[in-house]
């Protein structure tokens, strides 16, 4: 087995941050309705500096090993970070993914994320591995902050 598969297996099996918590600032659940996958995700952000930076993200997700796998390396790769960041390893992740395999992701924008590089030609699945994403961007935006006009639900993403 090559070490990607390993990371989606290990993350989905022991996914980081998973579990709701409180206090969060806005909550949204989103279904893949390809598949049936689905994820709760909680938000809170910390508006005290010059950007807003996600101070936490939780989640309930419950799916396919790629779904599970995608949403705790968003947890892992994002938290702590100010959300335009995280806004920029979602666009890096979304072009990889949408990529059909000509994108290999840059391990520094996305970290653990380029073990879905894969994914990529297979467009049934990358639905799964962009449905947290889908529910960050939704969070986010309920949250007032301006996400750029990504697409935030599997839907959209299917015209990806």
């Amino acid at each position: 087995m090559d070490l990607y598969a390993e990371l989606i297996i290990e993350h989905a099996k022991r996914p980081q941050h998973a579990g709701l918590r409180e206090p969060f600032d806005t909550e949204t659940h989103h279904l893949n309705p390809s598949c049936g996958d689905e994820v709760t995700l909680r938000v809170r952000l910390d508006r005290s500096g010059e950007h807003p930076v996600l101070a936490d993200v939780s989640y309930d997700a419950m799916g396919c090993s790629i779904s599970v796998a995608a949403t705790s390396v968003l947890a892992e790769e994002c938290l702590g970070r100010p959300v335009p960041e995280t806004l920029q390893t979602y666009a890096a992740m979304h072009a990889m993914l949408t990529s059909r395999g000509q994108d290999e992701g840059d391990p520094e924008q996305i970290g653990d994320g380029v073990a879905f590089a894969g994914v990529s030609r297979y467009p049934m699945r990358v639905k799964c591995a962009l449905l947290g994403w889908a529910a960050y961007l939704d969070a986010l935006a309920r949250a007032g902050v301006d996400i750029g006009g990504a697409p935030t639900d599997v839907r959209a993403l299917e015209r990806s």
